[in-house]
């Protein structure tokens, strides 16, 4: 059988696209990122960083469970719990790594009066970071029920968005490790505006974007046959 001519939307969706994408990330990693080498919207708190944290940290969030949930709703609940527990697992295996090193190097710059060499690994709520990512993924697909009508992807996609989203605030709150259960409680003591911005605003906007994509793959036929 032939194979297909070589096209130009192949330079673009071959090179071009992944270029774009190579250079976003290093972008957001150096330029964006509060602890990047340049970081243009500031390093200290202020609007620049609460806008620099979601734009890094909470879009790397939304990319964890996004993918999950998109997978939910296209597929089936088995297929978004599955995409959830690798996708939460790789997420929850480098943040608990890098928090741990981070908490022990200081430990032992400052001496352990200073720094407390805190394990990670066996932090409840980070841990809870692969939990939601299943829960979301499982949820979207199971709440939708193999359907494709938007509203029902919509209301599934949010319901499942702020459930995760209200866990993991509560586990932050209660069963986090004292630095991260901290700054929670600092957060929340602190103006509920801003608290409810950077907590919910993120989570809304997954649950909003990922039913729309959803309900775009289904027109094009991107959708997985559903088996329940």
């Amino acid at each position: 059988m032939e194979s297909e001519r070589f096209k130009l939307s192949d330079i673009l969706y071959g090179f071009i696209v992944p270029m774009i994408l190579v250079l976003l990330i290093f972008v957001l990693a150096v330029y964006v990122n509060p602890t990047g080498s340049y970081a243009v919207l500031g390093s200290e708190e202020g609007i620049g960083v609460t806008i620099a944290v979601i734009l890094t940290q909470g879009f790397a969030q939304m990319i964890i469970l996004g993918i999950p949930l998109v997978l939910g709703l296209t597929w089936n609940k088995w297929a978004g719990g599955a995409a959830g527990f690798i996708m939460g697992g790789a997420y929850y295996l480098a943040v608990a790594g890098n928090s741990t090193s981070t908490y022990a190097q200081y430990a032992i710059l400052y001496g352990s009066e200073m720094a407390f060499p805190y394990n990670f690994f066996g932090d409840m709520a980070m841990l809870f970071y692969l939990v939601n990512a299943v829960i979301i993924g499982y949820m979207a697909g199971a709440l939708t029920g193999g359907s494709t009508n938007f509203k029902r992807m919509l209301g599934a996609g949010l319901t499942a968005s702020l459930t995760t989203t209200l866990i993991q605030l509560f586990m932050n709150y209660h069963y986090a490790l004292e630095p991260s259960r901290q700054m929670a409680v600092d957060m929340w003591n602190g103006t509920l505006g801003y608290a409810l911005f950077i907590s919910f605003v993120p989570s809304i906007a997954l649950g909003v974007i990922v039913p729309i994509l959803a309900k775009v793959m289904s027109w094009y036929g991107l959708s997985a046959r559903k088996q329940y």
